[in-house]
């Protein structure tokens, strides 16, 4: 058993395993990244608690969560791989399906402006959906472009968020 105020960890000695260590790595730059964005958020003058106080609490425990992370795997900490009944942890990385989802992802941040969030995010979602073998891929689609709306409508229309409509939406945008 476990004693009150022991740590249970992994510690298999060995090469530090290049995955860990990259998502370590891009979590600590992801918590740079968002410290360093947080200085550009506008503050109002006079304002006593600004806009940054829950961004730079959120970056602050984003980096320290991450450096936690890096430094237990450069100690010899790793993770543990969890048995599922429906993972073959046998079988390779699929990276064919990881370079689709990456690129619908991408051809979503270049889609928002011409097409709108909803067009966008459509494509994104039938996208990665049928990168992940959905067998009926219009039926992907069709589930993509249903929930779009319905966050565009509920996000962008009713609670005010800056989602662009587009062109194809810009009349629906202005009901709101």
């Amino acid at each position: 058993g476990v004693r009150i105020g022991e740590r249970r960890s992994a510690h298999i000695v060995g090469p530090v395993p290049v995955g860990e260590l990259v998502f370590a790595l891009l979590m600590v730059a992801l918590g740079v990244f968002a410290l360093i964005g947080v200085f550009s958020i506008h503050v109002p003058v006079g304002a006593q608690v600004g806009p940054t106080v829950f961004p730079v609490f959120v970056a602050i425990l984003l980096l320290g969560s991450a450096v936690a992370v890096l430094v237990g795997i450069l100690r010899g900490q790793r993770g543990v791989p969890e048995g599922g009944e429906d993972v073959d942890q046998s079988l390779p990385t699929d990276w064919i399906t990881l370079v689709k989802i990456a690129a619908f992802l991408v051809a979503h941040l270049f889609l928002i402006e011409p097409l709108g969030w909803a067009p966008a995010a459509a494509i994104l979602f039938g996208g990665v959906a049928w990168s992940l073998g959905a067998k009926r891929w219009w039926v992907a689609f069709s589930v993509g472009i249903a929930l779009a709306l319905v966050v565009q409508v509920v996000f962008g229309g009713l609670l005010g968020l800056s989602l662009p409509w587009g062109p194809a939406l810009g009349w629906l945008g202005r009901m709101f």
